[in-house]
């Protein structure tokens, strides 16, 4: 695309001086897109040759990119039938749909018309409606049409349409449109193998149809009827046999020639249009795969969202949510709501991607909650950014429980509605439950005293300490504030805690971890732990002994830094493989790993896995272990061997001696980023790296006297590390294979 002048043709008045301070501060601006600007004065100089017979001398054909004429928005069929009956006989149309304005597709259409809005008139419409109604049942996608309404005098015909089939890129448009400009038919008589068209010059392949003189006038019209077919995919010549001075094949009566160079024509037989369209079509499916594996290769298409989440909006965006669910909050009404009742507030951005997705799952969480006393609100921070920076909101979205007397809680977990559920269902409940006696302990630890939240809490905690262990039950009690909403925690510190003690044989301090789906109690001493310490214990602990992995819950496994034993299995896991595994666990022997199944009925993708990992899907079940973090090595447990708790023991010493040998090395390749700017993960890790204590599974403490906090945080200092650090030291103590020195170092391995 290139640029012209701009020119304004301003009458000398004082409405006007206005426009013309604004216009000089534009000026360096349009400089640098390779727009000049100039004025003229249309009193004191001759205009004619700029303004012509123009009566109205405030005509300002300023910078075309605003396109005040050359695009027309319409939203009913009505508009459109109206602009295509006014230019039958004059101009030519170009119709596009665009699915928003602003979108990639919006801006191609908008550069088109800069170049080419003074030789056609372009329409454009964001109504699904009026798409489906010129013929187009695709609304996912944007389209472009080409009306041929300058050849239709008789004003009862309708404009003939031609669809441009490739993705609405200024590129794309461009050569379609100068397809459109080209001849319909042209005549040659010359060697096939040295004409050159402008369809080859865009890329685009030829296809001659052979004539002679005896049938002249019926190839002709045969020409023509496949030149109209593909229009805008490829140039269509009539070959006349008789004047050349080459020979050609006897019986061929097409002949198809590619756009590159040195390429042979193909001498074709084929006697029906279908079949003439067919061939050219499925050539050009072939090259256009070929062009996005070279693509892929080149670099990336920026006119292309780089994540699925600003897709699945794009694509959304004209769902109807039933915002009236949640009380939109102001600067105004914000105090107000969130002192009169306990609130939940989702503070987001309306522009941007992951904020809207999140709201739709809010919306979902409200129809869910509807009749509850739940309250939930919701902060465009687009609108109100001043209340947002108050709010100490730095990132979008977040999600805050306000009560009274107490500083908020931000929301920390997975942006789901049912993790957000259980946040909220568990914060019902303060954080650690004070027990006053054994029979209360009891049942807490049955689940009859918090029944109703179990299925949001398959695991809960009691700390268990002597009356003199202040400083304990001060960490605990802070490690439970902590983890509030993601667990359920109590305490229990009577004088005939020795009771509880002697029955769970739990050394004080100490925590008992209830597990309701398997009905056992298990102890974990508390000894000289601290709070980071307490919360990375309970942390861990609450994670299934033997999960199911999924895509939503690997990542919570992939923090533990450790090699990954996964069963994989074409549906429900194999009871044999399980109580092997499971009995390895009881008798801690997979300490140093992280058993887990993985169903590929529930979860496709590990069928893409085990192919990396064999090439070809071998028999299920199959048990590997995974080195991600140290090596990337990859073992498989010896198909012909029976799954037994020995013989899986005996197989994982041999690994941790060396004495195996890996199946596949998985490479050093990370997921990275499209471009730099599009690598968020590190922009993560880096603001992550700046808050070194993190954020807990399911909530964050804030405060408002954060001089208070400091002070507590260097009075604790001594005897606090970060959560994160703590389990990389577990890690680094662990001696599974030869190479765990050089932990991290493959940290970006493919799964």
């Amino acid at each position: 695309m290139t640029a012209g002048p701009a020119r304004g043709f301003l009458a000398d008045s004082p409405s006007t001086s206005v426009f013309l301070e604004e216009l000089n501060k534009a000026v360096k601006l349009l400089q640098d897109c390779g727009i000049s600007v100039a004025k003229v004065n249309c009193v004191k100089e001759e205009t004619s040759r700029y303004c012509g017979k123009e009566k109205d001398l405030m005509k300002a054909y300023l910078f075309s990119a605003l396109l005040f004429n050359e695009v027309k928005y319409i939203t009913i069929l009505e508009d459109l039938q109206n602009i295509e009956n006014a230019l039958k006989g004059k101009t030519n149309i170009v119709f596009s749909y665009v699915r928003a304005i602003g979108t990639p597709e919006h801006r191609a259409v908008m550069e088109a018309a800069f170049v080419y809005g003074t030789t056609y008139q372009f329409v454009l419409t964001t109504e699904t409606a009026l798409l489906e109604s010129v013929g187009i049942e695709d609304i996912e996608h944007a389209h472009l049409y080409f009306f041929h309404c300058k050849p239709v005098l008789d004003l009862t015909h309708q404009c003939r349409r031609t669809l441009m089939e490739h993705p609405l890129t200024t590129l794309n448009i461009h050569r379609f449109i100068k397809t459109m400009e080209a001849p319909l038919l042209t005549e040659v008589a010359e060697d096939p193998q040295q004409v050159s068209t402008v369809h080859l010059q865009l890329g685009l392949p030829l296809v001659f149809i052979v004539s002679q003189q005896a049938t002249y006038e019926a190839d002709r019209r045969t020409a023509e009827w496949v030149a109209w077919r593909l229009l805008g995919k490829a140039g269509v010549l009539l070959l006349l046999r008789d004047s050349l001075e080459v020979d050609i094949l006897q019986h061929a009566n097409v002949i198809f020639k590619r756009a590159e160079e040195g390429v042979p024509v193909e001498f074709l037989v084929l006697h029906d249009i279908d079949l003439i369209i067919s061939h050219v079509e499925n050539k050009m499916h072939i090259e256009d795969m070929r062009e996005d594996e070279d693509g892929d290769v080149e670099g990336p298409d920026l006119d292309i969202q780089d994540d699925e989440v600003a897709e699945t909006v794009y694509r959304d965006r004209k769902r109807q949510l039933p915002l009236e669910l949640t009380v939109e909050l102001t600067e105004e009404t914000f105090n107000m709501t969130v002192m009169a009742s306990d609130s939940i507030v989702l503070f987001y951005a309306g522009w941007q991607a992951v904020s809207m997705a999140f709201l739709q799952s809010y919306i979902d969480l409200a129809i869910k909650l509807k009749g509850t006393s739940v309250l939930l609100t919701r902060v465009n921070c687009a609108d109100w950014s001043d209340l947002c920076v108050k709010q100490n909101v730095t990132e979008f979205p977040v999600v805050k429980m306000y009560k009274k007397g107490k500083n908020p809680v931000s929301y920390a977990g997975m942006l789901g509605t049912e993790d957000l559920l259980k946040f909220i269902q568990l914060n019902r409940i303060l954080c650690p439950v004070n027990i006053t006696s054994v029979q209360k302990a009891e049942e807490y630890l049955s689940g009859e005293l918090y029944k109703e939240l179990i299925s949001y809490s398959s695991v809960s905690v009691l700390g268990l300490f002597s009356p003199t262990m202040t400083t304990a039950k001060e960490d605990f009690t802070e490690a439970g504030n902590y983890l509030e909403g993601s667990v359920i925690t109590g305490i229990y510190s009577e004088e005939d805690v020795l009771i509880l003690s002697n029955k769970y044989a739990a050394t004080l301090p100490a925590l008992l971890l209830a597990r309701h789906k398997e009905g056992k109690i298990e102890s974990i001493p508390l000894a000289n732990s601290h709070v980071q310490d307490i919360v990375g214990i309970i942390t861990d602990a609450i994670l299934e002994t033997f999960p199911e992995i999924t895509v939503e819950n690997l990542p919570i496994y992939l923090k533990l830094q450790k090699p990954l034993l996964i069963l994989f299995s074409d549906g429900s896991i194999n009871s044999q493989y399980e109580k092997a595994i499971l009995t390895l666990v009881k008798e801690k022997h997979l300490d140093s790993l992280t058993p887990c199944w993985l169903n590929l009925k529930n979860t496709p993708v590990g069928r893409g896995i085990l192919q990396a990992y064999f090439d070809t899907l071998p028999p299920l079940p199959l048990l590997v272990v995974v080195n991600l973090h140290s090596g990337g090595q990859v073992f498989a447990f010896p198909s012909d061997q029976a799954v037994t708790a020995q013989t899986l023991l005996l197989w994982l010493k041999k690994l941790e001696a060396g004495l195996e040998s890996h199946i596949t090395i998985l490479p050093a390749q990370g997921w990275k980023p499209r471009l730099p700017a599009y690598d968020f993960l590190s922009m993560m890790d880096a603001a992550a790296s700046r808050h070194p204590t993190g954020k807990g599974p399911g909530c964050m403490k804030e405060t408002g006297m954060q001089e208070s906090d400091k002070e507590q945080q260097e009075d604790k200092s001594a005897r606090k590390e970060p959560i994160e650090t703590l389990r990389i030291k577990h890690w680094n103590r662990s001696n599974w294979f030869k190479e765990a020195e050089k932990s991290f170092s493959h940290d970006n391995k493919e799964l």
